[in-house]
């Protein structure tokens, strides 16, 4: 009991020029930062370094750039000014390979603030909701502050922790962050039955958050022995495994059981987790393993993007030059999926942005990045069809890009193909 102290007494410890890691998603522990941040004038040179966090970012605002600087390995919209501001760094990564950061002291580590769950009768705490690189970090870090929160749902797998493995405990009762569902849209629903239409039976999912992941899942009702072994979820599982559509008896890997990393969603997701020991919550660097990913047969990774050019180059964190996002898992879910038995890589996204342009392009924006190479895509999908591209020429890709374009963009694309690849 004597590790319980105020926050502004915890983060007494950070010392101008320190490293903190702070966990991520939904179970960002924004009463340290906002702690640590009101101890702006007494730091210099505080280097923050975190994946996307929910919640405010105090420490990321452009005045206290002389006291801290963030480092984002998947940039937040909470942070993402800070690019711009020069109080950011983007630093690129695989999210398969963040904990190794920490764990071969590429990135030493001073500090490191969690959310936790309170202790158990046996002295264990859970992380919840997201484990992402935080067993890595905790692992690593000198000082390790766990804000505690009764709040926290007790997940199972790497998320236990001992409150041996704590130095400093804050007591904390907040709501864990959270997205509600929105509705799809007509666009979507149409992408989403398009997704369906590729999933078989016995096939094991990874799929993010948003609306076409929904739609996807909203069309599996009469699929049968579906598995799920994804970097995270949200809501649009639930009924799924709860009808028994999804449960995981085919998969390879922790078999009978869902696997994530992170998880964000409405309360009804973290009520659904709690104590449920059908939930594995893994560390990146196992989940997103390639070498794991590929063991499950009929590996269907579905993965977003900004923009993808007609050969199938897709540019997933960045707008142009400035940076958006980040390299995040997909590109550990894309080549797992294409070495599984029956496995597939789809790329889906609409075909226009919300101002109409393009998202089917002749040529990424200068500036763009690669996310996932051209080698890498086997099947691009918008709301006007699949684009089948494994094994295809760059010019039966481009036929096959122009046919899922926009028909408002699509003789305009056709043209600047013609151009670039004279066929």
């Amino acid at each position: 009991m004597s590790k319980y102290v105020t926050a502004a007494e915890a983060v007494k410890v950070v010392h101008s020029c320190n490293r903190i890691y702070v966990q991520a998603a939904a179970a960002t522990p924004t009463l340290l930062t906002k702690a640590l941040a009101e101890r702006a004038s007494e730091l210099r040179d505080v280097e923050v370094c975190h994946m996307h966090t929910e919640g405010e970012a105090p420490y990321a605002a452009p005045e206290l750039k002389d006291s801290f600087h963030v480092n984002s390995f998947f940039i937040g919209k909470n942070v993402r000014h800070t690019l711009s501001a020069g109080n950011g760094s983007y630093t690129p990564v695989f999210l398969s390979e963040i904990p190794r950061l920490f764990r071969k002291n590429i990135l030493p580590l001073d500090v490191v603030f969690i959310h936790v769950s309170p202790p158990d009768s046996h002295g264990y705490c859970s992380l919840g909701v997201s484990v992402e690189a935080t067993k890595a970090a905790i692992e690593n870090a000198k000082i390790v502050i766990a804000q505690v929160n009764p709040k926290m749902p007790r997940t199972f797998g790497d998320s236990v922790i001992s409150v041996s493995s704590i130095d400093y405990l804050v007591e904390a009762d907040m709501p864990i962050y959270g997205h509600g569902i929105a509705p799809i849209s007509e666009q979507e629903d149409k992408i989403g039955a398009y997704l369906a239409s590729l999933i078989e039976d016995e096939s094991t999912l990874q799929m993010g958050i948003g609306s076409i992941p929904n739609a996807a899942l909203a069309k599996l009702t009469n699929h049968k022995n579906l598995g799920l072994h994804t970097e995270m979820f949200s809501d649009g599982v639930i009924d799924l495994i709860e009808s028994g559509v999804i449960n995981c008896k085919f998969k390879e890997v922790t078999k009978n059981r869902a696997l994530a990393t992170f998880l964000i969603g409405s309360q009804r997701l973290y009520d659904f987790v709690n104590d449920n020991p059908f939930i594995s919550m893994r560390e990146s660097s196992f989940v997103n393993d390639t070498a794991v990913i590929r063991r499950n047969p009929k590996m269907v990774a579905i993965n977003s993007a900004i923009e993808v050019d007609i050969t199938g180059q897709v540019c997933a964190d960045s707008i142009g030059g400035k940076m958006y996002s980040g390299v995040g898992g997909q590109m550990d879910f894309i080549r797992g999926a294409s070495l599984s038995e029956g496995g597939k890589a789809i790329i889906a996204l609409p075909s226009v942005t919300k101002t109409g342009e393009s998202k089917i392009v002749p040529y990424l924006k200068q500036g763009a990045g690669v996310v996932t190479t051209r080698a890498h895509v086997q099947y691009v999908v918008t709301e006007y069809g699949i684009a089948d591209l494994y094994g295809k020429t760059l010019s039966q890709r481009a036929k096959a890009m122009v046919d899922i374009a926009h028909p408002d963009h699509r003789e305009a694309i056709d043209r600047a193909n013609f151009e670039r690849l004279k066929v």
